[in-house]
């Protein structure tokens, strides 16, 4: 017997906003049966398939130490430093460049409430070198 991961929760201040943050970040969308709005203390977003969901809680205090997990991100096309501009341009905040001269490694960044994760190369990347 083993257990599946229904979904992945975060607190937040502001649950919506995460949730639109998010949703650009991944292309995840709302249920349109129960799509989010404005002031919703939770806020539900999930992959085209809704094999992936994220469910971002509304909580009265703000994050106070490093992330205990995270996500590590991977473009879907394109290049890890192209997504990094799309992702800095979403909001996003470089908070490390883990970057390698040889072109390995990863840049950690925060969401817009602080909450850390990592943007790694594309598989096309890896295989390059």
């Amino acid at each position: 017997m083993t257990a599946l991961i229904s979904h992945t929760s975060f607190d937040s201040l502001d649950a919506f906003a995460q949730s639109v943050f998010w949703s650009e970040v991944l292309g995840f969308r709302d249920d349109p049966q129960d799509p989010n709005n404005p002031g919703d203390e939770e806020c539900m977003i999930a992959s085209d398939d809704g094999a992936q969901r994220l469910l971002f809680l509304q909580v009265p205090n703000a994050k106070q130490i490093k992330n205990r997990v995270h996500l590590d991100l991977k473009p879907a096309e394109g290049t890890r430093d192209r997504e990094l501009q799309r992702l800095l341009g979403l909001g996003a905040r470089q908070v490390a460049d883990r970057r390698v001269a040889d072109g390995t490694g990863w840049v950690v960044l925060a969401d817009p409430e602080g909450n850390e994760f990592c943007i790694l190369r594309s598989d096309a990347e890896r295989g390059q070198r």
